[in-house]
């Protein structure tokens, strides 16, 4: 349970594309289609995994005066493996669609940011749960991203058409749609925050419960009173 919680909190919380604002130019460019997404973000986790491994081993022999051009070099080598794979299992029109983006990869802000910031100051398994929470992230926002425009831009889902009578709305698809979509899901994802953080605020602030000892007294006439003079006094 423990363990599941963390995986959801790197995933959630830590957003990598909704919470930390990284890997935009992917996000914005592959997409166009749920199938598009899911393999990018296969890709793009698989070199995070692998980096984070290796990285968090050899931690401790990297110079500090050099190690972004090392972590960069291990980034290289996985990206060149993932590559290969891809070509020889993804479909073809996958790999088309995908191009130099996978090769791209190498200078994935994601990638390299949690190599300098967590896998190089962290040991194996604490590393392997970071990529796996944020890879989980990557891919849930990228599905999410590609899901909405593929549905509005295309009418279509996974190739397959939803409804034949639906005209497409050709923006989504295109490079102004990307931002459109990914703005309007940054808006929701603040507005629920936000919304949560002040009922949490709510919840938080201390109940006054007033006693009878607190309420004012009843004193009537404020004014002091004197003793009549008896007659003859």
């Amino acid at each position: 349970m423990h363990l599941l919680k963390a995986l959801l909190h790197k995933a959630v919380k830590t957003n990598p594309v909704f919470g930390l604002m990284l890997g935009l130019c992917p996000t914005l460019a592959v997409t166009t289609s749920v199938k598009n997404a899911l393999y990018m973000a296969m890709a793009a986790s698989a070199v995070l995994l692998c980096s984070n491994i290796l990285i968090s081993l050899l931690r401790r022999f990297i110079p500090k005066e050099v190690r972004i051009a090392c972590y960069i070099v291990v980034i290289a080598g996985f990206v060149t493996m993932v590559e290969i794979v891809m070509k020889g299992a993804a479909p073809a029109q996958v790999n088309r669609d995908l191009g130099i983006f996978i090769p791209l990869i190498v200078v994935n802000c994601i990638i390299l940011g949690r190599a300098e910031a967590f896998a190089s100051r962290n040991g194996l398994w604490a590393s392997i749960g970071d990529a796996i929470g944020i890879g989980l992230g990557f891919a849930g926002a990228l599905t999410l991203i590609g899901l909405v425009r593929e549905v509005v831009g295309s009418g279509t889902l996974w190739g397959y058409t939803l409804c034949p009578g639906y005209v497409p709305a050709a923006l989504a698809i295109m490079a102004p749609g990307a931002f459109i979509v990914i703005g309007l899901l940054f808006g929701l994802f603040n507005a629920i925050g936000n919304r949560r953080q002040a009922r949490g605020t709510t919840a938080a602030q201390p109940v006054t419960v007033t006693t009878s000892a607190d309420m004012p007294k009843k004193t009537g006439d404020a004014r002091p009173r004197t003793t009549p003079d008896r007659p003859g006094a």
